[in-house]
């Protein structure tokens, strides 16, 4: 009896069987099905922050008082215009990765390795100003009272404009109390570091100064927060003041509720890692572009399956734009 066999072309490849899947070649279907794996992770913690974000509707922080920095411009109130600077060079960066990809398919090496060193540039830009975000989240700006029930306190003028601790409190020059450390107390007890003020300190200061009132974070009918009157500011600093709190932490945040520091932390980190490894990855093959790797294979395939990634990086960031920072 005899045997037919069939070659089919690809019996020496990684990719075999005689066909390709979507006319896509092996690489790409690999990152394909990462590109969907991660695109389901994001989902869930997305869908998470969702959950939390209606939940506690009526004292979630409002994005625009809390990201409202600029580099270089202490003082200037700007709300949302370092984000959407961000998202400005992140989306632009995607443009030249297409432009790279393109130049790829007609064989320019040059257009190719001058599109991927401005991508490569935009991620370092996104990553960098991510980082100078969460210190300044980290830092904060005002400071706020927690109260024993675990909610937020800040201080605003008679116009609603915020006030920060250090415009109206005292601290005194005489105190004298060392942060509470292992290694000088309890082993299972470490205090971290002191703010800047006490409770006291702050209720004394704000006794001193009639113009300055308590806001809480719960959010009225018009959408923004509670301010209450003079009496009632004092009355609850005084028998519900717990803890001062500056900055944000996975423990306190000065802005609202801690879920939206943990949340903010966790998946901006995570895309952040996204990024930074989509950074590196150019970088590799920026080198290998410059060297003349792919010119030699007689193809750039692997500058379009590195731009599938840093696509999908850039899709994931307009919807963490989208859940943070708009809505």
């Amino acid at each position: 009896m005899s045997t037919t066999v069939v070659n089919t072309g690809t019996e020496g490849k990684t990719w075999g069987g005689g066909n390709q899947p979507l006319k896509a070649s092996y690489g790409k279907m690999m990152m394909w099905f990462f590109i969907v794996s991660d695109a389901l992770t994001f989902s869930g913690f997305l869908a998470a922050y969702g959950f939390s974000r209606f939940k506690f509707i009526d004292s979630w922080p409002i994005a625009d008082e809390v990201f409202t920095h600029f580099p270089f411009l202490h003082g200037v109130d700007a709300p949302m215009y370092y984000v959407a600077f961000m998202t400005f060079v992140l989306i632009m960066s995607s443009v030249t990765m297409v432009l790279a990809v393109d130049a790829g398919h007609h064989m320019n090496k040059t257009k190719v390795t001058w599109y991927m060193f401005l991508t490569i540039i935009g991620g370092l830009i996104f990553v960098g100003s991510q980082a100078w975000e969460w210190n300044t989240f980290i830092k904060g700006d005002y400071g706020a009272i927690q109260t024993k029930g675990g909610n937020i306190l800040q201080f605003v003028d008679t116009d609603g404009k915020r006030v920060a601790l250090r415009d109206f409190v005292v601290a005194d020059a005489h105190k004298d109390r060392t942060a509470h450390e292992r290694k000088n107390g309890l082993w299972f007890v470490d205090e971290g570091t002191l703010p800047t003020y006490t409770v006291e300190e702050v209720v004394n200061g704000l006794e001193s100064h009639d113009n300055v009132l308590v806001r809480t974070q719960i959010i009225n009918e018009a959408g923004e927060k509670t301010v209450l009157s003079r009496a009632e500011s004092l009355r609850q600093i005084k028998e519900n003041g717990k803890a001062v709190v500056e900055g944000a932490n996975l423990h306190v945040n000065e802005y609202g509720s801690p879920l939206f520091a943990d949340f903010f932390f966790f998946i901006t980190g995570f895309h952040g890692f996204h990024v930074f490894s989509g950074v590196l990855i150019n970088i590799i093959i920026f080198f290998n572009v410059i060297l003349g790797t792919y010119e030699r294979r007689g193809s750039y395939e692997m500058v379009e399956k590195v731009g599938l990634y840093w696509h999908f990086v850039d899709l994931v960031w307009v919807f963490v734009f989208t859940f943070f920072y708009l809505v």
